[in-house]
């Protein structure tokens, strides 16, 4: 293990969408094998590292009922999506060298394991990367939701949030140019300010047990290195004692 490394159990939360690329649905190859590039920088320094891929690219539960598809089937829906970016992903950080267990919050052994928190503990600890797929295996449950609860469950030090901004904004980057970045914010404020970093769920979640979120640009060569070196990179939420004065 790296004693340079500021985050040694790490939960990285990726969204469905950017593996679609430029393209509105689907998955893009190329952002894969970059994805899994700048996971195995971190790798090889030893970081251990918990994974959770949002499944918006192929289908978004919240879009369910406009559909004419109840709540809870749309949502169950969006987990076999999450599946669908899980395997992809398995695949190619195998195809870059990685050692990786999928779990599955969901029952369909023939193609993941089940998750049980200490195996998932373990695998980690024996360096393997672990995706976590399914969300939470219910229904009303966003995947920052899951990705907040598997990273409290294996005592990870940091939720990193892999966007395609720099971090955390007063109002949309890419809709105001004028926007403002913060480079640390409490949970408080990100509630108070409504500004959709992580549903409310997931943001309270991380609050009670002072979990740290980091918000950063996963587009952006070597940015997922410099968070876990300490750079200073990205929005860190956490709570109001620990930020810098």
């Amino acid at each position: 293990m790296n004693n340079n490394l500021k985050y040694k159990r790490i939960l990285l939360k990726l969204s469905g969408e950017s593996l679609a690329g430029e393209n509105e649905f689907g998955i893009n190859p190329t952002i894969l094998s970059f994805f899994a590039n700048e996971i195995k920088k971190v790798h090889q320094l030893g970081v251990q590292i918990g994974i959770v891929i949002g499944g918006g690219n192929i289908y978004r539960g919240l879009n369910a009922e406009g559909q004419g598809i109840d709540r809870v089937t749309g949502d169950q829906m969006g987990m076999l999506a999450t599946m669908i970016n899980s395997l992809a992903l398995q695949n190619t950080l195998e195809n870059h060298g990685m050692y990786t267990r999928l779990m599955t919050a969901i029952n369909m052994s023939a193609i993941a394991e089940p998750y049980i928190r200490r195996r998932a503990i373990r695998h980690l600890e024996k360096g393997r990367i672990v995706i976590f797929g399914a969300g939470t295996g219910h229904p009303y449950f966003s995947t920052d939701t899951a990705a907040s609860l598997r990273a409290v469950e294996i005592q990870a030090d940091a939720i990193l949030k892999g966007t395609r901004v720099d971090g955390v904004y007063d109002s949309d980057p890419e809709k105001n140019p004028q926007a403002n970045m913060f480079d640390e914010i409490t949970y408080i404020d990100v509630l108070q300010k409504d500004l959709r970093v992580m549903d409310l769920t997931a943001i309270s979640l991380c609050k009670e047990n002072n979990l740290p979120i980091i918000v950063f640009n996963m587009d952006k060569p070597d940015n997922l290195l410099k968070v876990v070196t300490g750079k200073n990179i990205g929005t860190s939420v956490k709570n109001s004692t620990e930020i810098k004065k």
